[in-house]
């Protein structure tokens, strides 16, 4: 009899361990995808800003100070293809993640009372195209990264939407996520 307990405990055990596991595999990805893309927005400001430095060198300094901004600019743009790399291969596993995984990307079929509409990010939409029943709850299962305070992912036919749930703008739209 305890021979018994103690396996239905270990397979309890085990089966509650197992979906937190994936949980936190599914958001591992596509937020890696989301930090290299943060990061490659840096590296570029971080040029954009070396090449003022030169600029204001080639204008005012002397030959050392040019010499130093254009080694600090040619530093950069190595950095910032470096992040470019880093972000494509990102990008190109979750891609393959979600072509082997197509069950996983395919929803049900989505019904509204209004028309498609293409969004971008920074336009404000209204309440009716992110009202509760288009919220994507359970968004670590499609690897989409944690929304912060007052975010949430709508869906809106086959694209999914970041919104600002009290002001209603886009913050990103992922188009064609469902297949």
């Amino acid at each position: 009899m305890k021979l018994m307990t103690k396996a239905l405990i270990g397979t309890l055990m085990l089966t509650t361990a197992l979906p937190v596991a994936s949980v936190s595999a599914f958001g591992q990805s596509r937020g890696e995808v989301y930090r290299s893309e943060r990061d490659l927005r840096q590296e570029q400001q971080r040029l954009q800003r070396d090449r003022q430095d030169l600029r204001q060198a080639q204008r005012y300094g002397n030959q050392r100070d040019v010499r130093e901004e254009r080694r600090d600019v040619r530093d950069q743009r190595r950095d910032v293809r470096d992040a470019r790399q880093e972000y494509r291969e990102d990008l190109r596993d979750y891609n393959r993640y979600r072509s082997s995984n197509r069950n996983a990307f395919r929803a049900q079929p989505f019904r509204a009372n209004f028309r498609y509409q293409q969004f971008r990010p920074g336009v404000t939409i209204a309440p009716r195209f992110y009202g509760q029943r288009y919220v994507v709850n359970n968004y670590r299962a499609y690897r989409l990264p944690v929304p912060g305070a007052r975010q949430q992912w709508v869906r809106h036919y086959n694209d999914v939407l970041l919104i600002n749930a009290r002001t209603g703008r886009v913050l990103r739209v992922i188009p064609n996520f469902y297949w």
